[in-house]
Order: structure tokens, then C-alpha cells, then sequence
């Protein structure tokens, strides 16, 4: 496991910082407090801005990048992902399993500002932990974090204020829409772990989802961006271990070995009264796994993508000329 994801993370947001005004983000430092990088509230954001974010999300150890859907799915752009080391880029840092709720502010975290500040059992279960002097988290947020919650984070990670970069998106903006749709490959492999999978057999993923358009609120945007995941993500795994294994877990990992699975999901969200927890857990996946043996040279692929689905979330009116 790399023992670095803060540092590696640290120095997108150095590059991120340098080039404010071409990723349009605004840029808050003090020289004895913590910078707060705004990538889609007051600031625009945009594309890249999305993109450098995930980056930051993953810690460097991924690369994000765009490309065409697949165009019986979606016709516009989809959002690639894929790491050589795919437990520290998506459990380390990129899965958003820290809630930081303080007073009257939310937000999901993600980054490796997590493994400093180790609050997850998944984290402890896998062994990580960094000490790091500096640390780097992302708030899904449609506020800028106060100070006593930057101060909150800075005490979790046991960095002092102005070794902390926190960066802020919200889930309807260009930026928190890449940066969520990115998480193709980072839901696969936590799928995996709920499932008992050691994760450690994994050598490699590759992850595409399509990019839908931004939402004109934030329940809507969850909605999109899961769905983007949900029933048109597709991810390859190459892994090491026996082909029975594989056969297996593999019905088990996909989106479709839900019960819920087939309706978008802001309606599964409404059904279950706007509470995460008390939908079906094993509904959040990819829609399609692929699975590379490289000891059996075999594959293994499971799921099935809904374009139906995609189109009818993803709202768009076309006018034939």
C-alpha cells in the first residue's frame, strides 16, 4: 500500500492552484490557516476542473480521463478511470466513507485525508493508515466548510491548519458531476469488499460511465449520477486466483443482484423516503463487471447496462431535422 496519498494528492492541488483561472476555481489561503479550493459553488468549475478533482479524489494514483459512450447508451461523453493500484486509489482515498456533520453542516468526504485520519472500519479491516504532515480531502457539499469544521478536519487528520486543502464541489455542478461519475471503478471494488472478496487479488480496473448533464439541483444530480453508475457503468477487473472464485462472487457484484435494481434512482430514492441506508446495499455497482484472470488467461463478465434507463434519467429532448 502507498504510504504517500496525501503527498501525491498535494501536488495535483499545487498544479490545480497554478492554474486557478483556467480551471475556474477560486482559491481561499491564509498563511497560518487551511486552503479551501471552491471547484462549483461560487466558482464555475467545469470539465477539467472535475477531472483534476477526481484525480485529487483517487490521490494520484489513477488516471481520469474522457471519452465517447458507448452510443447505444448515452451519445455524449463518458468519464474513464483506471489505476494499477486500485486499493489505495479507490478504498484509501477515493470511496466517500467519511460523513462530517458538525452542527448545522454536511458534507461526504473522500481522499486520502481519510486514511490520516482512519474513522472507517473498512480502512481498519484493510490496514490502512497514513501519519502524514499534510492531508488532502474533498467535501460533496453545496456550502464552503466553516471554520470550526476545517478545524474539526485538521484535528482528525492530526495535521496542523495549514498543511490542510480541502476542495469543495456540489453534486449539480460540472465538477461534482465528473468527479462522481468516476467513481465507476471505486464501487466495483467496494461491492467486492462488501461481498468478502480479498481486494488485494485485484492488479488492475478500468472503469466507464457516461457523463450526464448537469442537474438543475442536487436530489436531482444524485439521482443522474448514480444512475450513470448504476445502469451504464462498466468495469474490468484484472485479477489472480482460481476461475471458480470468479464464477461465483461474480452474479453477485453487479448492480443487477439487487432486487431494486431496473428503476432510476430517484424514484428508488423516493421510495425509500430520501434515506441512503435503507436502500438495498448491493444495488450500488457497476452495471456490467468484467473479470480478467491473468493466472487462468480466462474472463468472466456480469450485468447488463439499460439504456432505457439512462435516457429517461438523463432527460434530454431530442429534435430531429
Amino acid at each position: 500500500m502507498d504510504s504517500m496519498l496525501n503527498y501525491h494528492a498535494a501536488a495535483i492541488c499545487r498544479r490545480m492552484v497554478a492554474k486557478a483561472d483556467r480551471l475556474r476555481i477560486a482559491v481561499q489561503t491564509t498563511p497560518l490557516g487551511p486552503t479551501v479550493i471552491d471547484c462549483g459553488i461560487d466558482a464555475r468549475g467545469g470539465l477539467e476542473a472535475g477531472r483534476q478533482l477526481a484525480k485529487v479524489c483517487m490521490a494520484g494514483m489513477g488516471n481520469v480521463a474522457f471519452a465517447p459512450a458507448a452510443p447505444d447508451l448515452w451519445s455524449g461523453l463518458a468519464v474513464t478511470v483506471r489505476s494499477d493500484a486500485p486499493v489505495a486509489a479507490c478504498m484509501a482515498a477515493q470511496y466517500a466513507g467519511w460523513k462530517v456533520q458538525q452542527g448545522d453542516y454536511f458534507a461526504m468526504a473522500s481522499g486520502p485525508m481519510r486514511a490520516a485520519a482512519g474513522k472507517e472500519t473498512l480502512l481498519e479491516t484493510l490496514g490502512i493508515r497514513e501519519r502524514p504532515e499534510m492531508a488532502v480531502g474533498v467535501l460533496e457539499s453545496r456550502r464552503l466548510p466553516p471554520a470550526d469544521v476545517l478545524e474539526m478536519l485538521g484535528e482528525a487528520c492530526g495535521v496542523k491548519p495549514a498543511r490542510l486543502t480541502i476542495l469543495v464541489a456540489p453534486t449539480a455542478s460540472q465538477a461534482g458531476t465528473v468527479q462522481i461519475v468516476a467513481r465507476s471503478l471505486e464501487t466495483a471494488l467496494h461491492k467486492l469488499f462488501e461481498l468478502g472478496f480479498d481486494l488485494h487479488r485485484i492488479e488492475s480496473g478500468y472503469g466507464m460511465a457516461p457523463l450526464p448533464p448537469v442537474a438543475g439541483d442536487d436530489l436531482e444530480a444524485i439521482g443522474r449520477t448514480n444512475d450513470a453508475i448504476l445502469y451504464g457503468g462498466e468495469v474490468t477487473l484484472w485479477v489472480r486466483g482460481s476461475d471458480a472464485d470468479l464464477e461465483a462472487i461474480g452474479p453477485r457484484v453487479p448492480s443487477c443482484a439487487s432486487p431494486d435494481f431496473g428503476a432510476p434512482f430517484a424514484e428508488i430514492f423516493a421510495r425509500y423516503h430520501r434515506d441512503f441506508y435503507a436502500i438495498d446495499p448491493h444495488l450500488f455497482s457497476p452495471a456490467v463487471v468484467t473479470f480478467v484472470n491473468l493466472d487462468s488467461g480466462r474472463s468472466f463478465r456480469f450485468g447488463r447496462t439499460l439504456p432505457d434507463v439512462i435516457r429517461k434519467s438523463f432527460g434530454t429532448v431530442s429534435h430531429d431535422t
